[in-house]
């Protein structure tokens, strides 16, 4: 750990690939997430001090941009570092960098800190010790919202699996880039990869619900609304910008 940053080497696994040999999005949206766990609990705000205060970190937004995903057996280095803090809202970005230190993804993520019980956020500097900030950010982004997608070119419907469901016993951040991009067109798919994502969370999604996953395609950008079949809420927007 240098200078408020986490700094982690990673040995990309077999299993951790797609057909074509590189990272799958779903690996890489794990990685951040293991990586900002294991940073929190390191500087005193992690899972264990919000346990025990009846507290939770909830994503609610990310912006990637990926240069190029590792390959299978790449060692990579993984950086992470809270980069803002706000009243209620936490900043942490990420930098992944290859074997010759040259970047390539970068991230910027922000959090909630919610009451567990009443589901609704609650001011940072009341309920967390003081951790360290550096002023410094991977990419410059305010996380604009995202429209609504104004077509419906693409339509999937998903249940969700006790494997989807994480800690906070609600779905995985992980998955939902994971279903906006099966309702990408299969050949689609075998031409073109992700360049960039902006992720907006809106609601929590729980075990076995219907969930929709409506998906406009155009040109090289994807825009995915994700909804509850059962009473309609919005559960996620997502772009995805394809090369």
């Amino acid at each position: 750990m240098e200078s408020g940053k986490i700094v982690c080497p990673y040995h990309i696994k077999s299993y951790e690939c797609d057909r074509n040999g590189t990272l799958r999005l779903l690996t890489l949206m794990n990685i951040f997430q293991d990586t900002a766990d294991t940073h929190a609990s390191s500087i005193g705000v992690g899972i264990e001090h919000c346990q025990s205060r009846g507290l939770a970190w909830v994503g609610s937004a990310y912006q990637i941009e990926i240069e190029r995903m590792p390959a299978w057996h790449e060692k990579i280095t993984v950086e992470s570092w809270p980069a803002e803090e706000k009243k209620l809202i936490a900043v942490r970005d990420f930098i992944i960098r290859d074997e010759d230190r040259k970047p390539i993804i970068r991230a910027s993520s922000q959090w909630v800190l919610l009451d567990f019980a009443q589901k609704r956020p609650v001011a940072l500097r009341d309920n967390l010790p003081l951790y360290p900030v550096v002023c410094e950010r991977s990419l410059q982004t305010d996380f604009p919202r995202l429209p609504e997608p104004a077509r419906e070119d693409m339509c999937i419907k998903f249940q969700v699996r006790y494997d989807d469901i994480d800690v906070n016993h609600h779905v995985n951040n992980a998955v939902y880039p994971l279903w906006a991009t099966e309702t990408v067109p299969h050949d689609f798919r075998l031409k073109h990869t992700p360049a960039g994502l902006e992720i907006a969370f809106k609601k929590e999604c729980l075990y076995g619900e219907n969930v929709i996953v409506k998906t406009e395609l155009e040109e090289l950008t994807s825009l995915t609304g994700i909804y509850a079949e059962g009473d309609g809420r919005e559960l996620a927007k997502i772009r995805i910008r394809w090369k």
